[in-house]
C-alpha cells in the first residue's frame, strides 16, 4: 500500500473533536486577543462573514452601495461594542443583529420623497397603460461577488433557495414590504433563523415575529417564479441570451420582441412605470432609447443578482462609445420574462466596466 493512501481516510471521531476543539480555541483566543485592542485579530474573526452580511444589506436594502456603508457601520459597532458580546449566540448572529437593525435605521432615515431622480439621460418615456408601479431604490448585485460568499447552508427554517433569493425579482418585492417585514423574512425564510431566535435577535417577541413574517409571506406570495430559468452558464442560457443580444444589437426589433414572454415586463427602477407584454415593450424600444435605433448600442455581457446582464454603451456621433445605462434579463423557459434597466452608469465600476469604449 502507498504510504501516502492513508490521506484519504476519513478522520477518526476523536481526531475530529480534537480539530473541532482546536478552532474553538483558536476563536477564543482571536476574541481575546481583539478584546484588548489588537485590530488584526478582530479582523480574522469578522473576515469570514464580511461578504454574507454585505449581500444581507443589499437585501434590506437593494443597493449595494449603502450595503457598503451599512458593513462598515457594522464593523465598526462590533469593534467598538465587543466587550458587551456575552457569547450567548454565535457571533455570526450577533454580527447579523448589528448589521438588521442598522439597515432598520437606515430605512426610516430614508422616506419615498428621498428617492434620488433618475439619472441622466432621464429619456422621454412613452406612458404605460399599465398601473403605475411604487417606485423604490435598487441597484444590480454582482455575481462576481456573490462568489466571496462562504460555503454556510442556511439554517433548517429557510425556505428559499440561494439563487431565487437574490434575484432582482425577489429584491425588488423585499423593497415593497415594511422595514420590519422585510427583516423578518430574510432571516427566517433566507438564512434560516428559527422564531424564536429572531425574536431575540430583534429584541421583539415570537408572536410579533410571526405575525410579520406572515404578512411578509402573503405580500411575495405574487413574485414567486412562474417559470423555471435555465441553469446559469447552460447551453440554453447562453443561446438565448446571444439571440437576444444578436438581435438588439442589428436593431433588428421584430426578433426582440418574439423572444419575450406574453406577460413579459420591463422596468426602470425607480421610475414608477411598467411596461407589460411585448406589444408595450415594443413601442417602448421603438422610440427610446436612440428613437428605436437599437443598432447604436454595444451590448458588453456581464452578470448580476445571478442572471444575465449588460453594460449598454452608445454609439456617438463622434468620439467613443459612451456608458448609457445597464440592463439585466430574467429568463423562462425559452423566453425573456423581464428587462430591468438602470440608466444610473455609476453602477458600471461594480461590475468591472469603463465608462467609455473605442469606436469600433
Amino acid at each position: 500500500m502507498n504510504s501516502g493512501s492513508n490521506l484519504h481516510l476519513p478522520l477518526r471521531e476523536s481526531e475530529c473533536d480534537h480539530r473541532v476543539m482546536s478552532a474553538e480555541a483558536a476563536k477564543t483566543g482571536e476574541l481575546e486577543r481583539a478584546r484588548l485592542g489588537d485590530e488584526g485579530a478582530f479582523e480574522r474573526l469578522v473576515a469570514p462573514h464580511r461578504r454574507e452580511l454585505h449581500v444581507h444589506c443589499y437585501r434590506m436594502l437593494g443597493s449595494a452601495q449603502d450595503a457598503e456603508d451599512m458593513l462598515q457601520e457594522t464593523l465598526m459597532s462590533a469593534w467598538r461594542g465587543l466587550e458587551r458580546f456575552e457569547q450567548r449566540s454565535s457571533l455570526r448572529t450577533w454580527l447579523y443583529r448589528i448589521a438588521t437593525n442598522a439597515c432598520l435605521m437606515r430605512r426610516r432615515a430614508r422616506r419615498a420623497h428621498e428617492l434620488p431622480a433618475p439619472p441622466e439621460p432621464p429619456g422621454d418615456y412613452p406612458p404605460a397603460s399599465g398601473t403605475a408601479i411604487e417606485p423604490v431604490w435598487l441597484e444590480p448585485y454582482p455575481d462576481s461577488w456573490l462568489e466571496e460568499l462562504p460555503d454556510t447552508s442556511p439554517g433548517p427554517e429557510a425556505r428559499y433557495e440561494g439563487r431565487e433569493a437574490i434575484e432582482l425579482a425577489f429584491v425588488t418585492a423585499l423593497q415593497r414590504l415594511s422595514a420590519r417585514e422585510r427583516a423578518v423574512l430574510i432571516l427566517k425564510d433566507v438564512l434560516g433563523y428559527r422564531a424564536a431566535e429572531l425574536a431575540e435577535l430583534l429584541d421583539t417577541s415570537p408572536p410579533a415575529v410571526n405575525s410579520a413574517l406572515q404578512r411578509a409571506r402573503d405580500k411575495l406570495q405574487r413574485v414567486r417564479r412562474r417559470e423555471e430559468p435555465p441553469a446559469p452558464g447552460s447551453r440554453e442560457e447562453r443561446e438565448l441570451v446571444g439571440r437576444f443580444a444578436g438581435a438588439f444589437e442589428s436593431g433588428d426589433l421584430e426578433s426582440v420582441v418574439a423572444l419575450l414572454s406574453r406577460d413579459a415586463r420591463l422596468t426602470m427602477p425607480p421610475e414608477p412605470m411598467e411596461y407589460v407584454g411585448p406589444a408595450e415593450i415594443r413601442r417602448f424600444l421603438s422610440t427610446v432609447p436612440a428613437r428605436g435605433e437599437l443598432q447604436r448600442f454595444k451590448l458588453v455581457p456581464t452578470r448580476a443578482n445571478g442572471q444575465p446582464a449588460f453594460g449598454c454603451y452608445l454609439r456617438m456621433p463622434d468620439g467613443p462609445l459612451r456608458a448609457y445605462g445597464f440592463m439585466v434579463l430574467t429568463l423562462g423557459d425559452r423566453h425573456v420574462t423581464a428587462i430591468t434597466g438602470f440608466p444610473d452608469t455609476s453602477v458600471f465600476a461594480g461590475f468591472g466596466l469603463p465608462r467609455t469604449l473605442p469606436r469600433d
